[in-house]
Parts: C-alpha cells; sequence; structure tokens
C-alpha cells in the first residue's frame, strides 16, 4: 500500500482540473447523457469586490413626476463621483431614458439589438419590505446576516440563502433539479472553487483557462504510455478491502472520463473570434471552447462560472471602473461573436452578479461604500432585451429607498426572483423552484406568485 501511495502521488498529478474532489466526481455520475432537448447553457460572470452599479446604469431621466431618479437627483447624491450625462451611452426602458457606463459600449450594441437587458436593484433578500419595515425592530423577514460583509455576501448570492452560513449553490441545486446525467459535470468553473455550482448530488468542476483537461506528466511517447497503462492496471486491482477498491474504482473511472474529456476539447476547430488577452477575456474563451464540444461531450445542460476582481473602490472609483467595465465589455464582446460563430447565440444566457452595490454618495476619498442592492446585465440572444426590468431607487440620501443616509439601497427584486427567471428558463420545472427546504430558491415562496419571474427570458 505504501508503494501504491507513493505511486499514485508521482504519477497523478492532477492539472487545471482543480482538485481530487472534483475530478472524482465523474465516477459517481451516470455516463448516459440526456438527449432529445435542445442545449442551453448559463453563464456567470461575478464581480468581485462589489461593484458601483450606480455609475453602470445612471438615470437620463429629466422629468421627476415620471420618476424621482433624475439626472439632477442623481447628480446632487452622488457628489464628486456622478458622470456628466454627456459621457454616458443613453438607451431606453419603457418611457425612461437611461445611460450606461461609457466603457460598455459593447454591451451597449447588445442592448439596443435586443439581447441584453438591465435588471435595477437586485439583492439578497429573504421576503419583501419596506424600508421601515427593514429598520424595526421587528422585521416581517430577517435580514441577511452580517449584510455589508464582503465573504458573507459572495457567499450568499452563491449559494441564495442569506441567513445561514454555506450551504449548497444554487446552481449546483439547479443541476440536482433537473437530473443533468452525463459523464462530465454540469458546471464549469473557469475561475476556481465557486460555491454556486455545489449541489446535493452534483458538484462542479474547475478548469483554468488555455489548459488541457486530465493528468499531466503523460505523453504520448511509449514510457509514457507503459506508465499510464501501469497505472490504470493498479487502479483496477482488486485489493480485496472494499474501500480501498471502491476508491481505486472511482478514480480509475475518472482517469477514464478525464482522457475523454481532453480528447473532446483538444480536438475541437480552433475559433476565429479573438478575445482579449485580459484574465476575463481567456476565461470565456475557455467557456466557447467547452461549449463548442458540447457534442462530444454529450451535454444539453450546462452552468459556468467566471469572475473578475478589483471592484473594491473606496477611492479612484472613476478610473478604477472605467478600466473594470471595459474589461468586461470587451470580454463580453467577444464571448458573444463566438456564440454567433458557433450558431448557438439563441441558446446561452450570461448573467452578472457581485456581493453588493456600493453608497450612493462618496466618502470623501474619490470612491464609495459598501452597500446593498445593485443594478445588473443579462445578455444573450433569448433575452426579451432593449428594456430594463425593476425600477431604479429613489436617489435621495436618506430617503424611501435609503437603508442608511448614503444610499444603502433597500433591495426592491430579490436574487432568488432574479435567479428563479434564469432557472425556469434553463428547464427547471416551478414545484422546484419553491417550497421546501431541499428547492432551488427556498425563499422564493415569500414572494406575491406574479413576480416571482421576472420575465426577461
Amino acid at each position: 500500500m505504501k508503494s501504491r501511495r507513493e505511486f499514485l502521488k508521482k504519477c497523478c498529478a492532477l492539472g487545471a482540473a482543480g482538485t481530487a474532489a472534483h475530478i472524482t466526481r465523474f465516477g459517481l455520475m451516470t455516463a448516459n447523457a440526456q438527449t432529445g432537448t435542445p442545449y442551453k447553457a448559463l453563464v456567470c460572470i461575478f464581480m468581485n469586490g462589489g461593484n458601483d452599479s450606480n455609475n453602470m446604469i445612471v438615470p437620463l431621466n429629466t422629468n421627476a413626476a415620471l420618476h424621482p431618479a433624475t439626472t439632477a437627483s442623481y447628480a446632487a447624491a452622488r457628489g464628486a463621483i456622478a458622470l456628466s450625462p454627456a459621457s454616458v451611452l443613453p438607451v431606453t426602458g419603457g418611457a425612461l431614458q437611461y445611460g450606461l457606463h461609457p466603457a460598455l459600449t459593447n454591451i451597449r450594441n447588445l442592448y439596443t439589438a435586443g439581447k441584453a437587458a438591465a435588471v435595477l436593484n437586485v439583492g439578497t433578500l429573504v421576503g419583501p419590505m419596506t424600508v421601515a419595515q427593514a429598520r424595526s425592530s421587528t422585521p416581517p423577514f430577517p435580514i441577511p446576516r452580517n449584510l455589508y460583509s464582503h465573504s458573507d455576501q459572495t457567499q450568499q448570492w452563491q449559494t441564495a440563502n442569506p441567513t445561514v452560513a454555506g450551504g449548497t449553490g444554487w446552481g449546483g441545486r439547479i443541476t440536482d433539479a433537473i437530473a443533468v446525467g452525463t459523464p462530465f459535470p454540469a458546471g464549469v468553473s473557469v475561475s476556481g472553487n465557486s460555491g454556486l455550482l455545489t449541489g446535493v448530488q452534483t458538484s462542479g468542476v474547475t478548469i483554468a483557462p488555455g489548459s488541457n483537461f486530465g493528468l499531466n506528466g503523460f505523453g504520448t511517447d511509449a514510457a509514457s504510455q507503459a506508465r499510464f497503462t501501469a497505472m490504470q492496471q493498479i487502479l483496477t486491482f482488486d485489493s480485496g478491502v472494499q474501500l480501498i477498491s471502491s476508491s481505486a474504482g472511482v478514480l480509475g473511472r475518472a482517469v477514464t472520463s478525464a482522457v475523454e474529456i481532453n480528447r473532446a476539447l483538444t480536438g475541437g476547430t480552433p475559433l476565429t473570434t479573438v478575445f482579449p488577452n485580459s484574465g476575463l477575456g481567456q476565461q470565456l474563451s475557455q467557456v466557447a471552447k467547452i461549449i463548442q464540444v458540447r457534442g462530444a461531450l454529450g451535454m444539453d445542460r450546462q452552468i459556468f462560472f467566471a469572475s473578475i476582481g478589483g471592484f473594491d473602490n473606496h477611492s479612484n472609483l472613476l478610473n478604477d471602473q472605467q478600466g473594470l467595465l471595459a474589461t468586461i465589455d470587451a470580454a463580453v464582446g467577444a464571448f458573444q461573436a463566438a456564440l454567433v460563430e458557433l450558431a448557438i447565440e439563441q441558446n446561452v444566457v450570461t448573467f452578472t452578479e457581485s456581493e453588493f452595490n456600493r453608497t450612493m454618495n462618496s466618502n470623501g476619498t474619490a470612491g464609495s461604500d459598501h452597500a446593498w442592492g445593485g443594478h445588473h446585465f443579462i445578455i444573450g440572444g433569448p433575452v426579451i432585451g432593449n428594456n430594463v426590468y425593476g425600477t431604479l431607487p429613489n436617489p435621495a440620501l436618506g430617503g424611501p429607498s435609503d437603508m442608511g443616509n448614503r444610499g444603502l439601497w433597500l433591495p426592491t427584486l430579490s436574487l432568488d426572483q432574479y435567479g428563479a427567471t434564469l432557472a425556469s428558463w434553463f428547464g427547471v420545472p416551478d414545484a422546484a423552484l419553491t417550497g421546501t427546504p431541499t428547492a432551488v430558491f427556498p425563499n422564493l415562496v415569500n414572494f406575491p406568485v406574479a413576480s416571482r419571474k421576472l420575465g426577461f427570458l
């Protein structure tokens, strides 16, 4: 047994697939892929640090009678960190005019083409309530735990469980609910481990951009292949000890699956779409490559997780956010072009997340601080675009939307409603969305039936 452990330690260095726990999940899943249903994919782009979405989507409304969020009230509340109306990219949403951040040229083009929409003032909520109720000593629903904490709110956005630590992710619960049965996990992170993709019966896998999936150290020469064959023989050897044999069987099946996955990825035709050489650009390039070989992998449903950091802008907000949003815009533009190249644009929806929005007013150091409800984009062919869903908060500091006196917006839409809309399009039946502790969104039952899905797909 000692020599066996040493052999595995030396020869079974897992590559970009992440941890052994991820790859051994292959051995726990059925090898029979679903058939007869059209392919669908969800792609999450998580903005780590708390994106200041007050400058991502701004009001161009000049009539306070239509909505209290006007260019004047926005400028008065934001102060030194306000964007000028002349600098933003104008779009229409219903009867109102909005401006997108000037860095978002590709997203603006997708928006006006009806392939993107904005969802306003979304946040972690257990149930709907007013600012007065939320501020009271007995709110109708619990306030999310550690509301302005990066780590806690990041976890809550991925688990959709605002009141307890840990738990499964809502993306993983989606794959549990629709019983995705394939040799390749339905959840794929191209940005490290993600709580979003962990379910009860299913788990995600991590693949680093630009890397192969499988085992390092085995080349195509005769000696390498002999070592690989010897390793497979060891893994299939019946030791007579149930636990050891079971573990070896799981790892053996994982190795076989990894070989097939690597063969699919390396066998795909190179895309002509050029992705930016940014971290997010390369992550979305990897997503596009995996989508391209979906047939070889037997996939008809996939959820991807990508991320970009740097949004904790307590200072230098205007300059730093310009670069960050430009990076997202370039990567999203290339990704959508790749989906068009693959003739799969109508089957993929990309959506944004961030742990929280930031304060409406400046903190005095040309930045903003941790807040609550914020705005997001949904992008893709299935999106009912060129529109906004929800409403901007009243920008008045200390006003009816503010949990404090700096513009900490109480969300008017919940993560559960946002996610349930995505999950329903993905194929999750209504009965699995809510109503039980194991539902995809257990707290969705607290919201009126008519508003549980937001209608953007």
